[in-house]
């Protein structure tokens, strides 16, 4: 009995010196006991009062970094009640799972306020399809792919992301190619539907000279490009990559400006970080609005470069406040009908408006004129010089315009344009109102030739800007250069499959080339402000968030007085320059292909072009 007894205590003795000598090796390859003997002997002389909580804090250290262990996508709805994906990241911090942030993308589709029935009911069909298929990639391939993936590692995640979306391509055109061979070859193919011709042009009277703008005229329209195609759930790589970069600011307890500007910047980060210059809706008489006018989608108001953010804000808020009180006030009676006449018994209108999705009032005005005068009059009434304090944007939406049937741009109901007229039309009201230093989309993407003919008539007075008359960002990327149409800049957005790599690039590209980049919210928004902390992180020049209206473009403009306001404490706060203008010559286009050949063949290469600002063009126009 005995001896058993003893048996048992040497096999449990030699387990115990087993288990010893494990304990001893795991912790030396951890090398425990060194880095525990420094820290207790750092404790005992600093003495702190949370004991373990210095402990904790010096052990957390030493810890590995965190990485993904799971990434859950999640239909919720926009700021229209719209379906849209929200995207959450879980990261294994110190052998425990944990929430670490959500991010909510918007999708790419355009909101239509009067829209048909059937068209709307198709698009919402299709918006749910993109976002059904975004979580199912999300919480499918796409989290199993970034398992295990540090989120400090932006480029390995957005590579990953890149090359998953490839493949889904390349599936998705197999797929089509398969669809379209088992298709039966006698059944009737559909033809499109594409917009009736132009009529004809008018006959010349007899005698009547060919002039200039006549044979621009009878030039037949080019009928609309196709739009790029949007692969369904692409999406989930737009907000995916977002999502990681928050993360990897979050867990680094940075923002995520500082982060996006240190993706920028990796050699040598900026001093100083400036707020973009905001671009603020004020009024919309585009074509949704019940007038007559239909040309300007929006009316934007830019504060003067030298104003802090929150300056421009309490400026344009107290314009917004006296145009909404316009909408109450009566128009002045005409004059009485002379002796004979009968006036009618109509009495004074009211200007009326409703608010717009854009977050600004949607006004029924008949004139180009009235809506610029109506904010020029209020600002005069507050103190505000035009040109020096506020400049104006107009958003013409000029893709939405085009009659097909006619080939022209109904600027007003009943009004129309060719493409030639419209370029005198933006050079008379350039000349009216020089305070307009921006034509956000003039004309649509096709009419390439008037592209040219606006930006060599008016890029020395303001900034020709694309939007959705651009390409996408991908499409740049591929290219390799910024393409048609000539612009002095461009309004680029955060969606579908553009990452945080993509956004970087392109940015880089537009500096390169001087080119204005203007960092846009889409249509349908989202409560979640992380755009702008991106706008400010790429350095761009302009925002364009919107009015100030409606809770989730207010909530974005809260972010960047925000945003300002830290840096303005940390003492890292910069300031944009003065508005210049850049003159695009029609030479403009070959230089940039082939910068390389010109600088090797030429001792003496011409200097660049003369900027031109805006106060200039102001008093130039004051003296005549």
């Amino acid at each position: 009995m005995g001896e058993e007894g003893g048996g048992r205590s040497c096999g449990t003795t030699r387990e115990l010196q087993k288990l010893k000598q494990q304990a001893l090796e795991y912790y030396r390859e951890n090398d425990v006991p060194r880095r525990l003997e420094e820290l207790l002997n750092s404790t005992f002389y600093l003495q702190p009062a949370d004991v373990y909580g210095h402990l904790a804090n010096c052990f957390s250290k030493f810890a590995k970094p965190p990485t993904i262990c799971k990434v859950v996508g999640k239909i919720v709805l926009d700021g229209l009640g719209l379906p849209t994906l929200q995207v959450e990241v879980f990261c294994t911090v110190q052998n425990f799972p944990k929430h670490i942030c959500s991010v909510v993308i918007a999708t790419h589709f355009q909101v239509h306020e009067n829209a048909f029935p059937e068209l709307a009911e198709a698009e919402d069909v299709e918006r749910s399809d993109a976002v059904s298929t975004a979580v199912q990639w999300v919480n499918g391939a796409i989290a199993q792919e970034l398992q295990g993936v540090a989120p400090s590692h932006q480029a390995e995640v957005d590579r990953r992301l890149r090359t998953f979306f490839e493949n889904k391509v390349k599936e998705d055109k197999e797929r089509k190619e398969l669809d379209k061979s088992l298709e039966d070859p006698t059944a009737p193919v559909p033809f499109p539907l594409m917009p009736p011709p132009p009529p004809p042009p008018p006959a010349r009277k007899k005698g009547q000279k060919q002039g200039l703008k006549d044979s621009l005229a009878e030039k037949p329209v080019t009928l609309p490009e196709p739009a790029e195609p949007v692969l369904c759930g692409s999406m989930a790589i737009g907000a995916v990559s977002l999502a990681v970069a928050k993360t990897s600011a979050m867990l680094r307890s940075n923002p995520l400006y500082a982060s996006m500007a240190v993706l920028k910047h990796p050699l040598e980060q900026p001093t100083k970080l400036s707020v973009p210059l905001l671009m603020v809706s004020l009024v919309s008489c585009g074509k949704s609005s019940a007038g007559k006018l239909n040309l300007m989608q929006e009316v934007i108001g830019i504060p003067h470069p030298g104003l802090t953010a929150k300056q421009g804000v309490e400026m344009l808020m107290e314009i917004q406040k006296q145009i909404n009180r316009t909408m109450e006030m009566p128009l002045p009676p005409k004059p009485e009908p002379k002796k004979g006449h009968n006036g009618g018994k109509r009495g004074p209108q009211l200007i009326t408006g409703k608010m717009s999705h854009l977050g600004c009032l949607t006004i029924t005005y008949d004139t180009i004129e009235q809506p610029l005068l109506l904010i020029q009059g209020i600002c005069a009434n507050l103190g505000l010089e035009m040109g020096r304090n506020l400049h104006l944007a107009i958003n013409c939406a000029a893709h939405e315009l085009m009659d097909y049937s006619k080939g022209k741009y109904e600027v007003m109901t009943g009004t129309y344009k060719n493409a030639a007229e419209m370029v005198d039309l933006y050079v008379d009201l350039i000349n009216k109102f020089p305070f307009i230093i921006a034509l956000i989309d003039p004309f649509r993407k096709e009419d390439s030739e008037q592209w040219d003919s606006i930006c060599n008539a008016l890029s020395s007075r303001c900034y020709i800007i694309a939007g959705s008359a651009s390409q996408s960002i991908s499409k740049l990327l591929e290219d390799g250069h910024i393409g048609p149409p000539k612009a002095s800049g461009r309004i680029i957005k955060h969606t579908n499959h553009t990452t945080m790599s993509d956004l970087v690039e392109i940015t880089n590209l537009f500096d390169s080339k001087k080119h204005i980049a203007i960092f846009g919210s889409t249509e349908g928004e989202s409560s979640d402000d992380s755009l702008v902390d991106l706008a400010v992180g790429l350095g761009v020049r302009f925002i364009k968030l919107g009015g100030l209206s409606r809770g989730e473009r207010v909530t974005k403009y809260n972010r960047l007085l925000t945003i300002e306001d830290e840096l303005g404490q940390n003492g890292t706060l910069g300031f944009k320059e003065e508005h210049t203008f850049l003159y695009l010559s029609e030479d403009d286009e070959k230089d940039a292909r082939a910068p390389e050949a010109t600088a090797a063949v030429s001792a003496d290469p011409p200097g660049p072009p003369q900027p031109v600002l805006p106060t200039e063009v102001v008093d130039a126009s004051a003296r005549a």
